[in-house]
């Protein structure tokens, strides 16, 4: 079972925006991080699992890990590729975190649209109470 990964998608102003941000360029997309994860093997066809709102929305495949040459940090690249996924509350934290299969919410039916799932402030509120 692949390991993942979890990171706030900062400065996303909504899901549209999120969306655009695989729009364009090339086939991979380049996250920076400071230091390479310790459990790097158990990544292997992981995913990077994106938080807006307080909740899990979506993933991106996680194709590889590369050093940078400038400035010793390391290149998180990924598929540009934006996999919803049934949204799940997340807290939100600084940097990445680990996200076991398990634990990760499943992606969207091809017949599901984002518009019959529940917002992440919903799901936040209603995780609370124990509801979801």
């Amino acid at each position: 079972m692949p390991l993942h990964l979890t990171k706030i998608a900062y400065g996303a102003q909504s899901m549209e925006d999120l969306r655009s941000w695989f729009e364009e360029g090339g086939p991979e997309m380049r996250l920076t991080t400071r230091y390479v994860p310790k459990r790097l093997a158990e990544l292997e066809d992981g995913s990077l699992y994106w938080i807006y709102d307080h909740a899990l929305v979506g993933r991106s495949p996680i194709l590889r890990f590369e050093q940078r040459e400038d400035n010793g940090r390391w290149w998180i690249v990924l598929e540009r590729k934006l996999i919803p996924v049934e949204p799940r509350a997340k807290r939100a934290h600084q940097g990445w975190r680990y996200l076991d299969e398990e634990n990760a919410p499943p992606d969207l039916d091809e017949g599901s649209r984002e518009g019959d799932v529940l917002p992440g402030h919903l799901v936040k509120d209603l995780a609370k109470l124990g509801l979801v």
